[in-house]
């Protein structure tokens, strides 16, 4: 995963070249993905942690660039994420632009509290969702997350 959103040389591919090793020798499957920072009105660990600015919520045409150069530097997966416990997530509107622009698939995460949030995310076009805290306070909830996420219409 690259932080394609952040300007910290370390994990656009610092971190990369060192893990390389391992990571080859583990046999795993690699799948290269681009890791998008939005701001979710609250601060987060990635964006501490990676001293990356999170692209504004409202600033559809840097995301799409973003989602754009990741594809086109041979990004497999594009994940635009608002963080854990996100006040706010990313917008269907965002998510719609960004998956009009690539052809990768799109996960989003952060954010994504109940059934309408999640069924709204995937019908805007994002292909995968990542759900956390509010499953780990409401470990049921992932039934009807799924249950939702499985209603959207399939894309022809």
């Amino acid at each position: 995963m690259s932080l394609i959103s952040g300007r910290n040389p370390e994990l656009l591919i610092g971190q990369h070249v060192v893990s390389a090793p391992i990571v080859k020798q583990s046999g795993l499957e690699i799948m290269s993905t681009g890791y998008m920072v939005i701001d979710g009105g609250a601060p987060t660990t990635v964006s501490y942690i990676s001293n990356a600015t999170p692209i504004p919520a409202d600033k559809n045409e840097i995301a799409v660039c973003t989602a754009m150069a990741g594809e086109m530097l041979g990004m497999k997966l594009i994940y635009m994420d608002a963080g854990s416990g996100a006040k706010k997530a990313i917008t269907e509107n965002m998510i719609e632009k960004v998956a009009k622009s690539i052809t990768a698939p799109l996960i989003i995460g952060g954010g994504i509290t109940d059934p309408e949030k999640a069924y709204l995310n995937c019908k805007a076009g994002a292909d995968v969702i990542v759900v956390g805290n509010a499953i780990e306070k409401n470990p049921s909830l992932i039934k009807e997350i799924a249950a939702a996420v499985h209603s959207v219409p399939v894309k022809a």
